[in-house]
């Protein structure tokens, strides 16, 4: 395929390469359906803008948040989004993706929450509300690296995804080991809860433990196989954590409806043959709705690890795509679509509009007018230019001249454990840990992917 550098120098020049792709993106004349209000229990969130889950890999130790991690959430509070969503938080040591991802425990709640105070109190004093501050709850499952090294907790057995980490039978966690994190779940949801945290995320995406097991088609026993086996972890664990939940405290989840993996490795959302197939993804949302009673997700796809392009198109990266990314933002966002019209009563917001670049914005908004979703999430974009939606919600437009390029530094800070942020537009901040980065490259495996 190649990589085609992202060259729109206008709209019509985007909208002109969607019809030689064959593909349609929801694209709106202006920004303003985005300042409006909605509300879940007794909150009014006050702008249809969101910052996407991104780990910073900056936590101390024992997973309290640093001077980094509340530099990066006090800028993103003072930005102006309605809802900022937590990065990967581990519920368990052993779950950590590195030593520096936050892990939260009764033993250090109060750092978190001393630092959702600040973020809070920056919103309020900047923009004159508080955003709706999200702890997202993760197992990082294969991708578990508590020191920094590989111990992989699995769910079954995946030949492809073992090109990318190594895995063997004795990776395989019990059915009893799953039974407890359903417990840690929602002791989780008590945790989020007494720090501050608005709504605590039982997350199932990304090719981590939750969605290893939704994707378990061939492991015996209580967590695999059938549809119900599958997905009893994830229900299981929001109803643990909704014994915490009131008006002020809400659970919500982020979900991922397509794993995007080759034939032979089946993954949720998939059919046999590896192609993609929403039936199952679709009957999830709507059972978590109108059977748990879930009122907010985030739709997402695709694996970080294994296939980034699905999780977040780029021209630029660590390995070359079979398709070009126009392609990856339109499937995302037609899946998203296909959840909301199966929810419609469900607030469902979108994520991965980074990659449209200054037209980000005005896709995001066509998305929420056309009833593609509610609201959206911007990832990298949050870490170029944690004002984003301040420029949009005052100005009409976001900044060109602070965009992500998807240049995938940031990706790299990630997978190398070193604290994270934008290398171009945050250079004095990062540009050093970048410079560390690439003088360490030479050790890294050959299959590495940031």
């Amino acid at each position: 395929m190649g990589f085609e550098k992202f060259h729109y120098k206008s709209l019509d020049e985007l909208k002109a390469k969607c019809e030689e792709l064959k593909i349609t993106l929801p694209f709106a004349d202006g920004t303003s359906v985005l300042s409006k209000p909605w509300k879940i229990g007794s909150r009014t969130i006050s702008n249809r803008l969101g910052v996407a889950p991104m780990e910073g890999a900056d936590s101390a130790p024992d997973g309290s948040p640093t001077e980094y991690t509340e530099r990066r959430y006090v800028n993103d509070a003072k930005g102006g989004s309605g809802v900022i969503w937590y990065e990967a938080i581990s519920i368990v040591e052993e779950g950590r993706s590195s030593r520096t991802q936050l892990l939260i425990t009764k033993d250090n709640v109060d750092s978190f929450r001393r630092l959702n105070e600040k973020v809070k109190e920056a919103g309020m004093k900047a923009n004159g509300f508080e955003p709706y501050l999200i702890m997202q709850s993760n197992h990082s499952g294969r991708y578990s690296n508590p020191d920094n090294k590989p111990a992989p907790l699995i769910a079954e057995r995946n030949r492809w995804l073992e090109t990318f980490r190594p895995a063997d039978d004795s990776c395989i966690v019990s059915d009893d080991y799953l039974k407890s994190i359903e417990e840690k779940m929602g002791e989780s949801a008590y945790l989020a809860k007494a720090a501050g945290f608005d709504a605590v995320d039982i997350k199932s995406c990304h090719g981590y433990l939750f969605q290893e097991v939704i994707a378990a088609y061939g492991r015996k026993g209580l967590y695999g196989g059938s549809y119900e086996n599958r997905t009893r972890l994830l229900k299981n664990s929001i109803k643990a954590a909704k014994a915490y939940e009131d008006d002020d405290f809400k659970v919500v989840s982020r979900i991922g409806i397509y794993d995007g993996y080759p034939a032979g490795s089946r993954g949720f959302g998939q059919a046999e043959d590896g192609s993609i197939d929403l039936d199952e993804p679709k009957r999830l949302i709507r059972e978590l709705h109108e059977e748990l009673g879930l009122e907010f997700v985030d739709v997402t796809m695709g694996n970080p690890y294994a296939t980034t392009h699905v999780t977040r198109p780029f021209d630029m990266g660590k390995y070359e795509p079979d398709e070009h990314p126009l392609l990856g933002v339109a499937r995302m966002a037609e899946g998203i679509r296909e959840m909301k019209s199966t929810c419609p009563d469900m607030v469902i917001y979108g994520s991965a509009p980074t990659y449209l670049r200054q037209y980000s914005d005005i896709y995001a908004a066509g998305a929420v007018e056309k009833g593609y979703c509610d609201g959206f999430l911007f990832g990298r974009m949050s870490f170029s230019d944690p004002d984003f939606a301040n420029e949009i919600l005052r100005d009409g437009r976001i900044n060109e001249k602070h965009i992500c390029l998807t240049c995938g530094k940031c990706g790299d800070l990630i997978r190398s454990h070193k604290p994270t942020g934008c290398v171009i537009r945050d250079r004095d901040m990062f540009m050093p840990f970048y410079k560390d980065f690439l003088e360490e490259k030479k050790n890294l495996p050959k299959n590495f992917r940031g």
